[in-house]
């Protein structure tokens, strides 16, 4: 007597924002590798192309975080229902508060915060219908911020806050949404950082720029020195959020991590002192 075959289960969907990035890239070839659809998201024609000659069942998807209308365009592409989405596109925005120009906060709370928000909400009814999860990509920066990555850290700070108030107005529409912060990781964002300061030029004119010179070299070489890390322990930390019967809430990720915890709990001057240590910046830094 024949038997016809049992049908197998439909492949788990996710959505990957900043899929082209070094996390985004990364989470999108593991979850693919294990038979995940993965809908890529890229914002450019040759991103897209990229992505295409990888193996796995790989769907870009052309999508501006600060564009509504390239969002919702791209909502309805994928359709739904949806298993995951990982909010990965980000940008880091570097200087002191007093140099970083309008334009360029704006840009950086526009990506990590708005634009993080705008593609949550479009792709909200896909996840409702898919019970499915979202994995923020936060970093370690909101919970200790360093001088010198001011913007990068309250827009991190702003989206730690946004993931919590998310995770609970959804806890009973049966979406569970989870925060992973890295520490510095071996990506291509920091390079990227340095030539968009240097593309954004700075705030205050010639006398502000020059009150920074020596502060700006001394936190530069300390960046560059800074010891970098593999994306793993943080892909692994996103594929758990999505897959895990009881994700966490919030992973802090990397050897990093545990730096920042001792640093938490560090009376505030130590604190302060200890990070304009790091930085190597000293009363001198600031004399012109």
């Amino acid at each position: 007597m024949s038997h016809s075959p049992t049908p197998s289960a439909p492949a788990r969907s996710v959505l990957v924002t900043g899929a082209t990035g070094g996390l985004g890239a990364a989470v999108t070839r593991r979850l693919a590798a294990e038979g995940w659809t993965v809908h890529a998201a890229v914002r450019t024609q040759a991103g897209a192309r990229q992505l295409a000659e990888l193996p796995g069942d790989i769907r870009p998807v052309t999508l501006d975080v600060t564009d509504e209308a390239s969002v919702a365009a791209a909502a309805e592409q994928v359709g739904g229902p949806l298993d995951g989405l990982v909010n990965s596109a980000g940008l880091i925005v570097q200087g002191f508060w007093e140099q970083v120009p309008a334009a360029a906060l704006r840009r950086q709370f526009d990506v990590n915060v708005l634009g993080l928000m705008a593609v949550t909400r479009s792709f909200l009814p896909a996840l409702r219908a898919g019970g499915g999860r979202v994995v923020n990509i936060g970093a370690l920066s909101s919970l200790v911020a360093l001088p010198y990555f001011g913007p990068i850290a309250a827009s991190k700070a702003a989206l730690a806050s946004m993931t919590d108030s998310l995770r609970i107005e959804l806890r009973h529409q049966g979406v569970k949404v989870a925060l992973v912060e890295p520490g510095a990781m071996r990506t291509e964002i920091f390079a990227r950082a340095v030539a968009s300061a240097r593309a954004d030029g700075v705030a205050g004119g010639p006398e502000v720029e020059q009150h920074y010179a020596r502060a700006a070299v001394a936190a530069g070489e300390s960046v560059a020195a800074t010891k970098l890390h593999p994306v793993d322990a943080a892909v692994g930390a996103v594929r758990h959020a999505l897959t895990a019967r009881r994700p966490r809430t919030r992973y802090l990720v990397g050897p990093d991590a545990r730096t920042v915890r001792v640093a938490r709990r560090l009376p505030t001057a130590i604190r302060d002192r200890a990070l304009l240590s790091a930085l190597h910046l000293t009363p001198a830094s600031f004399n012109p």
